[in-house]
């Protein structure tokens, strides 16, 4: 067993991206982004996940818009392209799977 700590980053800095863990054919992300803050257009190569713990963040995936809270779960294929908008102060958990 391991815990692996995602403390509230923001007080120190506008944005965090940072691993939490890295097994067998997964990688798990936390971002924290304050309100406004985004993450520019990008791919992934695996199957990937998104859990926001705190806040809520407008995804724009393949050009389709969807905001993202503790109330849903977003999942995208791979090489789906996405870009990220912080509407609130957000915490975000990033989860990577191989197939």
């Amino acid at each position: 067993m391991k815990l692996n700590d995602t403390k509230l980053q923001l007080a120190e800095k506008e944005k965090h991206v940072g691993k939490i863990a890295s097994v067998e054919n997964a990688d798990v992300l936390n971002i924290q982004l304050r309100k406004g803050q985004e993450i520019a257009e990008h791919d992934a190569d695996r199957e990937v996940f998104i859990i926001v713990r705190r806040g809520k963040v407008r995804f724009t995936v393949e050009g389709e818009q969807v905001e993202v809270t503790p109330e849903n779960i977003l999942h995208m294929a791979p090489l789906e392209k996405h870009s990220l908008h912080a509407l609130e102060d957000s915490d975000v958990v990033v989860m990577k799977i191989q197939k």
